[in-house]
């Protein structure tokens, strides 16, 4: 892959620096790191606040929502230090006392949120002068960081009662709607941490006219819910029978098909079997190559690369696992190649570009051996790519010449690949919606121009979509790769041809918030994942940590989804891919600025991750270690063996 920049509408973390204790460089795996822990003096009455005793609730559900506090003392009291509207308690803490003597809150309170220190991020943020739902959401995370999640619970709640249009401003200067993702954390941790023994009813906050970057048209459709007792048996999801539901409408003419029920509910099928896509985005690139200088290209993708000269492709048949991560090839270390590596793991899709070219008969070996399907896509004039466009001009979907030369590459595709059968389903675009691309240290380049004329785009992806359906005989779906939501009305409008709308989604561990309900409401379509996941490194824990907060993170993305699988939740979840198979040691920028013989610490963007940096060069789920053997080693991280223990059931 290509580097990327991401625009969430739903982007967590605002900005921030960090003190660092430990870094990637550290050896220190024998110790785990320590966070410093809160020491609230005054609880509240009430472990979960009932506001229905202290207040009154006008107009749930619509716009004009409004909660009227009618006992502010009893209210005070039963929600605590820190949590709206006691305020005036967190400054009676000895603990504050003390900090604020010693000079431990002084700075700017955006270096006061992934630190080591959550008792300190605790009392910056809950006496900060901000906006109140950013301050009381950075307050309930720092509860959370430091392992107190019933008071976490009990302040992001808080923010759903009183500060429901709370809006912050993301990395991106994008709207950062607070009480949305404040709703997503309580879900997250009720479901994560049954022993709190409540969950979260009825709890919604929607924002009409979210998809753009204007937040003065936005309306806000409020219901913050209700915190209730629950047992464990009760997060036991139940599926709907969907046979007795019954088939509504079937695309697809041969060995795939999508399949959409009476209830919207919609499913993948391949050879008439259900198929959960655990997909792979793979693009093993060894080190001190990348495709900014040209040194990866044709003669050296993955799917040709034979560095060794012996005639065998090298990543897919001839990688090896560093198990003891001794960054040496040892006598019992088998090559074992990554094609069975993803196999055992679960993999059963992998996600490629036709660009420049894919050598097919390690795709046909992928198909008859380990039973692969592949999603075929194509650029669409994202990074200039097919449509004859330069860099810095970008992609112009009004111009004549760079609209003809994408639908004779889109046309290439298709025959190329229309008579395989391992294609599983057209891909179109790639967060082609952002417009720019480039990260820190990079010239960024203007790409395409989709967010000066998005309606332009989407009518030509729609143009697109009917091409490839006119040369499919076997009707296969195609799906777009959009950045998140960011024009997905306007994608709705103009792409009803499509048949998936896919996401590129970096939104946190507590999974995609109501990305599965937003497209199924607003687009009536099924949806995927074409991109999520997390660097495996942060500035201030261990390796091991790092690794543990990786897998925590694909973990809580993965069980989202199965939520929203046909038979439950939004029902139209068919999927996801996850970013990627390993480290590429290229992504932070190109030489003279940046070596590409070293993995950089350098954050390229602001996300929900466990520092809140994105490291670009830390996403794989397999280490390549100290970078020698690139080709071949692998050091399996903890998220390898999350994912085949999740996918196990699925065997």
């Amino acid at each position: 892959m290509l580097k990327k920049i991401w625009i969430s509408l739903l982007l967590i973390a605002l900005t921030t620096s960090f003190t660092s204790v430990l870094t990637a460089g550290s050896k220190k795996e024998d110790k785990k790191t320590q966070r410093t822990q809160i020491n609230i003096q005054t609880p509240g009455t009430e472990e979960f606040v009932d506001y229905e005793k202290y207040g009154e609730f006008q107009n749930l559900g619509t716009d004009k929502y409004k909660y009227t506090i009618k006992d502010h003392v009893g209210l005070k009291q039963a929600s605590g230090e820190g949590i709206f509207p006691n305020v005036a308690d967190v400054y009676k803490s000895p603990d504050f006392k003390k900090l604020k003597r010693e000079k431990k809150l002084d700075g700017d309170k955006w270096a006061f949120v992934n630190t080591m220190d959550p008792r300190a991020n605790y009392y910056k943020w809950a006496t900060a002068q901000e906006e109140p739902g950013v301050k009381q959401y950075y307050t309930a995370l720092a509860l959370e960081q430091a392992g107190d999640y019933k008071r976490a619970v009990k302040a992001y709640h808080a923010i759903a009662v009183f500060f429901p249009k709370s809006t912050g401003v993301t990395f991106w200067k994008t709207p950062w709607y607070v009480a949305p993702v404040a709703i997503e954390k309580i879900k997250y941790l009720t479901r994560e941490h049954k022993d709190l023994g409540v969950k979260l009813v009825d709890g919604e906050i929607d924002i009409i006219g979210k998809y753009d970057d204007d937040k003065s048209n936005d309306d806000f459709i409020v219901n913050p819910g209700k915190i209730v007792p629950a047992k464990p048996e009760d997060w036991i999801l139940k599926k709907a029978d969907l046979d007795s539901i019954g088939i509504k409408k079937v695309i697809g003419k041969g060995k795939v098909k999508l399949v959409e029920y009476n209830n919207k509910h919609y499913q993948l099928m391949v050879d008439d079997k259900p198929y959960v896509m655990r997909a792979i985005c793979y693009s093993p690139t060894p080190v001190g190559l990348t495709p900014d200088n040209g040194s990866v290209n044709v003669s050296k993708d993955w799917s040709w690369a034979d560095y060794n000269k012996n005639k065998i492709i090298d990543g897919p048949y001839e990688s090896w696992v560093d198990a003891n991560k001794n960054n040496k090839k040892d006598r019992k270390e088998k090559v074992v190649g990554d094609f069975q590596l993803m196999k055992e793991m679960g993999i059963n899709t992998i996600r490629i570009y036709d660009y420049p070219s894919v050598n097919k008969e390690v795709l046909k070996d992928g198909y008859e051996r380990f039973n692969f399907m592949y999603m075929i896509g194509n650029f669409l004039g994202m990074y200039g790519a097919h449509s004859g466009a330069g860099w810095f001009e970008g992609t112009d979907y009004t111009n004549p010449q760079h609209r003809e030369n994408m639908l004779n590459s889109v046309r290439q595709m298709v025959e190329e690949y229309k008579n395989e059968p391992y294609v599983l389903m057209w891909v179109l675009g790639n967060e082609n919606n952002y417009g720019t691309v480039g990260v820190v240290g990079v010239s960024a380049g203007t790409s395409c121009n989709v967010r000066k004329d998005p309606a332009s785009y989407y009518k030509f992806v729609n143009e697109c979509a009917k091409l490839i359906k006119e040369l499919d005989p076997q009707q296969r779906p195609v799906a777009i790769c959009n950045g998140d939501l960011l024009f997905m009305d306007i994608c709705a409008k103009n792409a009803p041809d499509l048949d998936i709308y896919g996401a590129n989604a970096y939104r946190g561990k507590e999974g995609f918030g109501m990305l599965w309900k937003d497209v199924s409401k607003l687009y009536e379509k099924p949806a995927i994942i074409t991109e999520y996941g997390c660097p495996a490194y942060s500035k201030y824990l261990t390796f091991s940590e790092n690794e543990d907060e990786q897998a925590e993170y694909h973990k809580g993305s993965w069980t989202h989804m199965e939520e929203n699988f046909a038979g439950f939740g939004s029902g139209n979840a068919l999927g996801g891919v996850i970013f990627e198979w390993t480290d590429e040691w290229w992504k932070s920028g190109p030489p003279p600025e940046f070596d590409q013989n070293k993995q950089d610490l350098i954050g390229q963007w602001m996300g929900p991750f466990i520092d809140g940096w994105a490291y670009e060069e830390w996403f794989g789920l397999c280490s390549i270690g100290d970078g020698k053997h690139g080709p071949f080693k692998r050091q399996l991280r903890k998220s390898y063996f999350t994912y085949k223990e999740l996918w196990e059931k699925y065997k």
